[in-house]
């Protein structure tokens, strides 16, 4: 015989919620003296300053060097190029962006104190701004001549690129061999 027990139901004790006590929540207020908030970024231009600025006078201030005083010894070409060629030295192995910007320069002396140089481009001729002051400086103390002018003309030929086509390069090969022209002649070679 078998006696099954059942089990009772459990009972589930329901308890009524009790509200939440209240909590006490002290406000405090604390005054500052700086706004809470950002505040906006203003520029340093000003349009009702603007228009109302008075002009002002800008004294500048020259010093003139008498070049009266100063020596004028004679300089040769070859003493032009040596400075340059040490020059284009130094700045190898200073400034690489410099030498390739300048090196493509031309000095020559046109007049007893005139220095002719011609630059390829304009952009060239701002590279070599930067460094011009400090070439003539050594070179007028070098060769004792202060009163040397400088004369900058843009050099059109040395800035000719030239297109080297197909045709170009093999015409080059020809004249160093010849009979690649009979061969040419013969395979009619297509060199566009």
């Amino acid at each position: 015989m078998k006696i099954i027990q059942e089990k009772a139901p459990e009972k589930k004790e329901v308890k009524a919620e009790k509200p939440a006590q209240a909590e006490i929540v002290q406000e405090t207020t604390i005054k500052t003296t700086k706004p809470l908030s950002r505040q906006g970024i203003t520029s340093g231009f000003s349009i009702n300053s603007f228009l109302n600025k008075e002009e002002k006078e800008v004294k500048e201030e020259t010093v003139a060097v008498k070049t009266e005083s100063l020596p004028k010894n004679h300089f040769t070409e070859t003493d032009l190029q040596m400075e340059w060629n040490l020059m284009l030295k130094q700045l190898q192995k200073r400034s690489s962006f410099i030498f390739n910007a300048v090196k493509a320069f031309k000095l020559v002396k046109s007049g007893e104190n005139t220095i002719k140089v011609l630059y390829p481009s304009d952009s060239a001729k701002v590279e070599f701004d930067k460094i011009a002051g400090e070439f003539f400086n050594h070179f007028k103390t070098k060769v004792h001549n202060h009163s040397i002018e400088v004369d900058y003309q843009r050099d059109f030929d040395s800035l000719k690129i030239e297109v080297v086509t197909k045709r170009k390069i093999f015409e080059k090969f020809i004249e160093k061999n010849p009979v690649l022209k009979d061969l040419d002649d013969l395979m009619k070679f297509d060199l566009t």
